[in-house]
Protein backbone atom coordinates (compact mmCIF):
# COMPACT_ATOMS: atom_id res chain seq x y z
CA UNK A 1 0.00 0.00 0.00
CA UNK A 2 1.30 3.33 -1.25
CA UNK A 3 1.74 5.87 1.77
CA UNK A 4 3.24 8.90 2.47
CA UNK A 5 3.70 11.02 5.42
CA UNK A 6 3.22 14.67 5.42
CA UNK A 7 3.43 17.07 8.22
CA UNK A 8 0.72 19.45 7.81
CA UNK A 9 0.99 21.51 10.83
CA UNK A 10 3.85 22.39 13.47
CA UNK A 11 2.60 23.30 16.98
CA UNK A 12 5.30 24.80 19.78
CA UNK A 13 8.21 22.01 17.43
CA UNK A 14 5.60 19.52 17.69
CA UNK A 15 5.10 18.03 14.23
CA UNK A 16 1.20 17.16 13.44
CA UNK A 17 0.76 14.25 10.72
CA UNK A 18 -1.18 12.83 8.12
CA UNK A 19 -1.16 9.96 6.29
CA UNK A 20 -1.87 9.80 2.43
CA UNK A 21 -2.60 6.55 0.81
CA UNK A 22 -3.01 7.45 -2.56
CA UNK A 23 -5.41 6.20 -5.71
CA UNK A 24 -3.87 5.19 -8.49
CA UNK A 25 -6.76 7.34 -10.07
CA UNK A 26 -6.16 10.93 -11.17
CA UNK A 27 -7.82 13.84 -9.68
CA UNK A 28 -9.20 11.23 -7.27
CA UNK A 29 -11.84 11.49 -4.77
CA UNK A 30 -11.07 11.42 -0.97
CA UNK A 31 -11.98 9.78 2.30
CA UNK A 32 -10.55 12.25 5.05
CA UNK A 33 -10.54 10.24 8.02
CA UNK A 34 -10.79 10.86 12.12
CA UNK A 35 -9.72 8.54 14.74
CA UNK A 36 -11.84 8.13 17.59
CA UNK A 37 -10.81 7.80 21.29
CA UNK A 38 -13.13 10.73 23.33
CA UNK A 39 -10.20 13.19 21.91
CA UNK A 40 -8.17 11.68 24.65
CA UNK A 41 -6.75 8.76 22.88
CA UNK A 42 -5.56 7.01 19.60
CA UNK A 43 -4.10 8.08 16.50
CA UNK A 44 -4.13 8.30 12.36
CA UNK A 45 -2.68 5.05 12.70
CA UNK A 46 -6.21 3.21 13.96
CA UNK A 47 -7.84 2.99 10.91
CA UNK A 48 -8.45 -0.50 10.40
CA UNK A 49 -6.73 -1.74 7.06
CA UNK A 50 -9.44 -3.63 5.56
CA UNK A 51 -11.70 0.05 5.25
CA UNK A 52 -8.41 1.71 3.62
CA UNK A 53 -8.74 -1.26 1.12
CA UNK A 54 -12.64 -0.78 0.67
CA UNK A 55 -12.45 3.17 -0.36
CA UNK A 56 -9.16 2.17 -2.55
CA UNK A 57 -11.05 -0.17 -4.45
CA UNK A 58 -13.44 2.71 -4.94
CA UNK A 59 -11.03 5.20 -6.32
CA UNK A 60 -10.89 7.03 -3.09
CA UNK A 61 -7.33 8.11 -1.76
CA UNK A 62 -7.73 7.54 1.88
CA UNK A 63 -5.94 10.38 4.49
CA UNK A 64 -5.88 9.73 7.74
CA UNK A 65 -5.09 12.60 10.28
CA UNK A 66 -3.45 12.98 14.08
CA UNK A 67 -4.53 15.65 16.30
CA UNK A 68 -3.48 17.01 19.75
CA UNK A 69 -5.32 15.16 22.07
CA UNK A 70 -7.22 15.96 25.37
CA UNK A 71 -6.97 17.22 28.21
CA UNK A 72 -3.51 19.31 27.94
CA UNK A 73 -5.22 20.76 24.42
CA UNK A 74 -8.28 21.96 24.42
CA UNK A 75 -11.28 21.42 22.23
CA UNK A 76 -10.85 24.82 20.29
CA UNK A 77 -7.48 23.53 19.18
CA UNK A 78 -7.96 20.29 18.40
CA UNK A 79 -10.68 21.83 15.77
CA UNK A 80 -8.46 23.97 14.87
CA UNK A 81 -5.98 21.04 13.89
CA UNK A 82 -8.80 19.43 11.56
CA UNK A 83 -9.32 23.09 10.41
CA UNK A 84 -5.74 23.07 9.34
CA UNK A 85 -5.58 19.71 7.90
CA UNK A 86 -8.51 19.76 5.45
CA UNK A 87 -7.20 23.47 3.99
CA UNK A 88 -3.35 21.47 4.14
CA UNK A 89 -5.03 18.99 1.76
CA UNK A 90 -7.23 21.42 0.30
CA UNK A 91 -4.24 23.74 -0.96
CA UNK A 92 -1.98 20.80 -2.16
CA UNK A 93 -4.42 18.77 -4.17
CA UNK A 94 -2.32 18.98 -6.89
CA UNK A 95 0.74 17.46 -5.40
CA UNK A 96 -1.40 14.94 -3.85
CA UNK A 97 -3.48 14.29 -7.00
CA UNK A 98 -6.82 14.94 -5.38
CA UNK A 99 -10.14 16.31 -6.28
CA UNK A 100 -10.54 18.97 -2.97
CA UNK A 101 -14.00 19.31 -4.37
CA UNK A 102 -14.78 15.34 -3.76
CA UNK A 103 -13.29 15.08 -0.10
CA UNK A 104 -15.48 12.95 2.68
CA UNK A 105 -15.00 13.33 6.04
CA UNK A 106 -15.17 10.35 8.21
CA UNK A 107 -14.27 9.62 11.31
CA UNK A 108 -15.95 7.28 14.14
CA UNK A 109 -16.91 8.03 17.18
CA UNK A 110 -15.00 11.46 18.53
CA UNK A 111 -13.57 11.70 15.21
CA UNK A 112 -17.30 11.33 14.32
CA UNK A 113 -18.16 14.38 16.12
CA UNK A 114 -14.99 16.27 14.45
CA UNK A 115 -16.40 15.39 11.10
CA UNK A 116 -19.75 16.14 11.79
CA UNK A 117 -18.56 19.55 12.69
CA UNK A 118 -16.56 20.18 9.75
CA UNK A 119 -20.05 21.00 8.41
CA UNK A 120 -20.17 24.07 10.25
CA UNK A 121 -16.58 25.09 8.90
CA UNK A 122 -16.68 27.76 6.38
CA UNK A 123 -14.66 25.57 4.23
CA UNK A 124 -16.66 22.49 4.08
CA UNK A 125 -16.54 18.87 2.97
CA UNK A 126 -18.82 17.57 -0.09
CA UNK A 127 -19.98 15.05 2.23
CA UNK A 128 -19.96 13.64 5.64
CA UNK A 129 -19.90 10.13 7.11
CA UNK A 130 -20.45 9.67 10.87
CA UNK A 131 -20.19 6.18 12.79
CA UNK A 132 -21.50 6.64 16.31
CA UNK A 133 -20.97 9.52 16.35
CA UNK A 134 -22.29 13.00 18.55
CA UNK A 135 -23.95 16.35 17.53
CA UNK A 136 -24.25 17.50 21.37
CA UNK A 137 -21.46 17.62 24.15
CA UNK A 138 -23.89 19.44 26.38
CA UNK A 139 -26.58 16.85 27.40
CA UNK A 140 -26.72 14.72 30.45
CA UNK A 141 -24.97 11.58 28.26
CA UNK A 142 -21.70 12.88 28.68
CA UNK A 143 -22.20 15.89 31.16
CA UNK A 144 -23.37 13.86 34.30
CA UNK A 145 -22.00 10.61 35.23
CA UNK A 146 -22.22 7.58 33.14
CA UNK A 147 -24.49 4.71 34.43
CA UNK A 148 -22.67 2.42 32.14
CA UNK A 149 -19.17 3.37 33.23
CA UNK A 150 -20.23 3.88 36.86
CA UNK A 151 -20.82 -0.18 36.89
CA UNK A 152 -16.76 -0.38 35.94
CA UNK A 153 -14.50 0.23 39.67
CA UNK A 154 -14.43 3.54 40.51
CA UNK A 155 -10.98 5.20 39.19
CA UNK A 156 -9.17 7.79 41.48
CA UNK A 157 -8.13 11.21 40.33
CA UNK A 158 -4.68 10.37 41.18
CA UNK A 159 -5.24 7.27 38.92
CA UNK A 160 -6.41 8.91 36.26
CA UNK A 161 -3.89 11.98 36.10
CA UNK A 162 -1.01 9.39 35.95
CA UNK A 163 -1.70 8.01 32.32
CA UNK A 164 -1.89 11.82 30.86
CA UNK A 165 1.21 13.85 29.78
CA UNK A 166 1.43 17.31 30.68
CA UNK A 167 2.54 18.48 27.20
CA UNK A 168 1.38 18.17 23.27
CA UNK A 169 0.35 14.91 22.36
CA UNK A 170 -1.00 13.44 19.17
CA UNK A 171 -0.29 9.77 19.49
CA UNK A 172 -2.14 8.54 22.80
CA UNK A 173 -2.23 5.40 23.86
CA UNK A 174 -5.10 3.25 24.93
CA UNK A 175 -3.89 3.33 28.33
CA UNK A 176 -5.23 6.67 28.27
CA UNK A 177 -8.55 5.45 28.82
CA UNK A 178 -8.30 5.43 32.51
CA UNK A 179 -8.80 9.45 32.33
CA UNK A 180 -11.64 8.77 30.15
CA UNK A 181 -13.11 6.73 32.39
CA UNK A 182 -12.85 8.79 35.54
CA UNK A 183 -14.16 11.87 33.32
CA UNK A 184 -17.09 9.37 32.37
CA UNK A 185 -17.92 8.43 36.03
CA UNK A 186 -17.82 11.81 37.20
CA UNK A 187 -19.67 13.50 34.37
CA UNK A 188 -16.90 15.85 33.41
CA UNK A 189 -15.56 15.18 30.12
CA UNK A 190 -17.27 17.85 28.82
CA UNK A 191 -15.79 20.85 30.65
CA UNK A 192 -12.13 18.48 31.04
CA UNK A 193 -11.58 18.03 27.52
CA UNK A 194 -12.81 21.70 26.02
CA UNK A 195 -12.04 24.02 29.20
CA UNK A 196 -15.35 25.39 29.36
CA UNK A 197 -17.41 25.34 32.49
CA UNK A 198 -20.24 23.30 30.98
CA UNK A 199 -23.45 25.70 32.73
CA UNK A 200 -21.33 29.12 33.48
CA UNK A 201 -19.70 28.84 29.81
CA UNK A 202 -22.38 27.22 28.19
CA UNK A 203 -22.50 29.46 25.06
CA UNK A 204 -19.16 28.73 23.98
CA UNK A 205 -19.50 25.10 24.00
CA UNK A 206 -22.87 24.98 22.18
CA UNK A 207 -20.46 26.93 19.40
CA UNK A 208 -18.97 23.00 19.63
CA UNK A 209 -22.04 21.65 18.96
CA UNK A 210 -23.08 20.08 15.39
CA UNK A 211 -26.69 19.72 16.06
CA UNK A 212 -26.63 23.21 17.08
CA UNK A 213 -24.86 24.62 14.86
CA UNK A 214 -25.68 23.18 11.37
CA UNK A 215 -26.95 25.60 8.87
CA UNK A 216 -28.61 25.22 5.60
CA UNK A 217 -25.75 24.24 3.01
CA UNK A 218 -24.81 21.55 5.31
CA UNK A 219 -22.83 18.40 3.81
CA UNK A 220 -24.99 15.36 2.78
CA UNK A 221 -24.56 12.89 5.86
CA UNK A 222 -24.96 9.40 6.35
CA UNK A 223 -25.25 8.71 10.47
CA UNK A 224 -24.32 5.13 11.10
CA UNK A 225 -25.00 4.18 14.83
CA UNK A 226 -25.81 0.60 16.72
CA UNK A 227 -29.04 0.71 18.83
CA UNK A 228 -27.15 -1.08 21.86
CA UNK A 229 -24.10 1.96 21.85
CA UNK A 230 -23.18 1.79 25.70
CA UNK A 231 -20.50 4.61 24.78
CA UNK A 232 -22.56 7.17 22.68
CA UNK A 233 -26.13 6.38 22.75
CA UNK A 234 -27.70 5.64 19.43
CA UNK A 235 -30.35 8.78 20.25
CA UNK A 236 -27.38 11.42 19.54
CA UNK A 237 -27.50 10.00 15.50
CA UNK A 238 -31.45 10.63 16.05
CA UNK A 239 -31.08 13.85 17.29
CA UNK A 240 -28.65 15.13 14.10
CA UNK A 241 -30.84 13.51 12.06
CA UNK A 242 -33.71 15.39 13.17
CA UNK A 243 -31.92 18.84 12.92
CA UNK A 244 -31.00 18.30 9.39
CA UNK A 245 -34.64 17.32 8.86
CA UNK A 246 -35.33 20.06 9.66
CA UNK A 247 -33.09 22.18 7.32
CA UNK A 248 -33.93 19.86 4.36
CA UNK A 249 -30.51 18.46 4.34
CA UNK A 250 -30.34 15.45 2.30
CA UNK A 251 -29.06 12.35 4.64
CA UNK A 252 -29.52 9.16 5.87
CA UNK A 253 -29.76 7.71 9.49
CA UNK A 254 -29.09 3.75 9.81
CA UNK A 255 -29.67 2.18 13.19
CA UNK A 256 -28.44 -1.48 13.46
CA UNK A 257 -30.01 -3.63 16.09
CA UNK A 258 -27.84 -5.11 18.18
CA UNK A 259 -24.53 -3.36 17.69
CA UNK A 260 -22.57 -1.65 20.36
CA UNK A 261 -19.83 0.80 20.02
CA UNK A 262 -16.54 0.01 17.59
CA UNK A 263 -18.91 -2.85 15.50
CA UNK A 264 -17.64 -1.72 12.73
CA UNK A 265 -14.30 -2.89 13.06
CA UNK A 266 -15.32 -6.69 12.33
CA UNK A 267 -15.15 -6.54 8.95
CA UNK A 268 -16.69 -10.02 8.33
CA UNK A 269 -19.20 -9.12 10.04
CA UNK A 270 -22.69 -10.29 7.81
CA UNK A 271 -24.20 -7.10 9.19
CA UNK A 272 -21.05 -4.70 9.05
CA UNK A 273 -20.56 -6.13 5.32
CA UNK A 274 -24.45 -5.07 4.23
CA UNK A 275 -23.20 -1.30 6.18
CA UNK A 276 -20.38 -1.24 3.83
CA UNK A 277 -22.52 -1.97 0.90
CA UNK A 278 -24.64 1.22 1.76
CA UNK A 279 -21.73 2.60 2.00
CA UNK A 280 -20.66 1.72 -1.64
CA UNK A 281 -23.95 2.87 -2.71
CA UNK A 282 -23.56 6.47 -0.86
CA UNK A 283 -20.45 7.23 -2.53
CA UNK A 284 -21.03 5.92 -5.73
CA UNK A 285 -24.52 8.07 -6.04
CA UNK A 286 -22.87 11.36 -4.01
CA UNK A 287 -19.47 11.68 -4.88
CA UNK A 288 -18.30 9.68 -7.94
CA UNK A 289 -21.60 10.08 -10.01
CA UNK A 290 -22.04 13.38 -8.15
CA UNK A 291 -21.19 16.56 -9.33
Amino acid sequence: MNKKIYVYKTVENHEILLDVYSSDNNNSPVILYLHGGALIWGSRLNMNPKQIDFYHNLGFTVISIDYRLAPYTKLLNIIDDVKDAYNFVCKNSEMLNINKNKIVMLGSSAGAYLALLSGTFENKPKAIISFYGYGDIISDWNAKPSEHYCKSPLVHKEDAYKVIDNKITTVGSRERFTYYLYTRQKGIWTSEVSGFHTTKEKQQLIKACPRYMAKKGYPITLLIHGDQDTDVPHFQSVLMSDKLTQLNVLHKLMIIEGKDHAFDYDMDDIEVKKIFNEIRDFLIQVIIKGK
